[in-house]
Parts: C-alpha cells; sequence; structure tokens
C-alpha cells in the first residue's frame, strides 16, 4: 500500500520558490490501476518521482508497503526501489549497445544475480511480452512497440509490486499504444499495482480511478 501525507515539493527557479508538489495526501491499495493526468507542471511527474523514490519531498510522510521512506538516506532508498519498483518510461531508456535479452538482464546484473538465472528470468519475461523471436536484436533492430514490451519485462525482472509508467504510449502509434496498454493491463490483473501517468485522455479513461493535479495539488481523485 501507498500512503502520502502532506507531501511537499519546492524547486527552486531563480528567485522563486514553485511548488511542484503542495500537500498532497494520497492513499493508493494493493492491485490498484489509476491514472495520474493534468497539464504540462501540473506535478505529475514530480508526483511519480516521488513514488518511485528517485526524488525526495521536502516535508511529509511517504511509506511504501509499510515502509517510511522519508528518513531513508540514497541507499536504502535504492535497495526498497529495486526491490518494490518497477519503471516504465516514454523513451524507453533500452541500452543501445545491447541485445533486447541483455537490457532485461541488466537489473539483475547490477543486483549480482546469478547468470543462470538471469538468463532464465530473461527468457521467460520475453517470452511473456510476445518476444522471443527478437531476443538477440538490438533496440535499434525493435519497432517502437516492441522496444517498450521490452522495457516492460525489465521493469517486472526484479519481481516489484508497484509498475510506475510514465506516458508509456508517448511515442507510439495508436496500435502499438493500445498493445501496450493492453499489457499493463494483463499485469494489473495479474496483481500488480498499476500507476500510469499520461495526458491521453483515452488511456486515462481506461483505468479504474483517475486522479488530476494542477499547479501541484490534487484537484480531482475518483473513479472511472
Amino acid at each position: 500500500m501507498i500512503e502520502l501525507k502532506a507531501i511537499e515539493r519546492t524547486f527552486q527557479v531563480g528567485d522563486q520558490s514553485v511548488h511542484a508538489l503542495d500537500d498532497v495526501t494520497l492513499t493508493i491499495r494493493d492491485g490498484e490501476y489509476v491514472a495520474v493526468m493534468g497539464p504540462s507542471g501540473s506535478g505529475k511527474s514530480t508526483l511519480l518521482n516521488v513514488l518511485g523514490l528517485l526524488d525526495k519531498p521536502n516535508s511529509g510522510v511517504y511509506q511504501l508497503g509499510g515502509i517510511d521512506t522519508t528518513h531513508l538516506d540514497d541507499n536504502q532508498q535504492a535497495q526498497v526501489r529495486s526491490a518494490q519498483v518497477g519503471f516504465i518510461f516514454q523513451t524507453f531508456h533500452l541500452i543501445a549497445r545491447l541485445t533486447a535479452a541483455e537490457n532485461i538482464e541488466l537489473p539483475m546484473l547490477l543486483a549480482g544475480v546469478p547468470a543462470k538465472e538471469r538468463v532464465a528470468r530473461a527468457a521467460a519475461l520475453i517470452a511473456g511480452v510476445g518476444l522471443t523471436d527478437r531476443a538477440h536484436h538490438r533496440p535499434d533492430q525493435l519497432s517502437g512497440g516492441q522496444r517498450q514490451r521490452v522495457a516492460i519485462a525489465r521493469a517486472l525482472v526484479m519481481k516489484p509490486n508497484l509498475l510506475l509508467a510514465d506516458e508509456p504510449t508517448g511515442n507510439l502509434d495508436s496500435v502499438s499504444g493500445k498493445e501496450v496498454i493492453e499489457l499493463l493491463e494483463k499485469l494489473n490483473r495479474d496483481g500488480y499495482t498499476l500507476i500510469v501517468v499520461t495526458h491521453d485522455p483515452l488511456v486515462g479513461a481506461r483505468a479504474r480511478r483517475r486522479i488530476v493535479m494542477r499547479d501541484g495539488k490534487v484537484v480531482e481523485d475518483a473513479a472511472t
């Protein structure tokens, strides 16, 4: 379960303080499917970075899976992030010189997982996203939809509880985007908590809960 209590995140821009998150209080239960929406500069990406332990709030409390992450040091946050959070980005963030399978293996390599287990888990995941025949292709040999599927498999490889997707269809055509969203929704049905940041109202409407942000505040929080 995710619990945010009175989260504040400010940035200094010149001589002004900008409230990227302003008194954000939320509870997201295990297994939920949530869309976070709002205009550019509303705080969506900052919220996602806080949820993913990529950024620290200036004040407030963030509990993830019963762990109060607010006062963890960088190494402790990295350990929680590796164990509990999987990230999916608009621009995929795949390593160009690595094959699809090697990109999926990378988080396990960094975590010290033995080679035999890395290979087996990567093979199972790449099969799960329907890309076994592309396992040894580099990103530049894959379509956008295929690259996003590799990125999703990589996000799953450390067996997280929470999937955070930042505009996961933003660089895809409508057909590939629909396939990617359907894959994420299947993962949600399998038990993953899924939080999707999106500008696309069609993507947002598919979620079971929609959170709308403006000027760093939650202005709407409702079931869809």
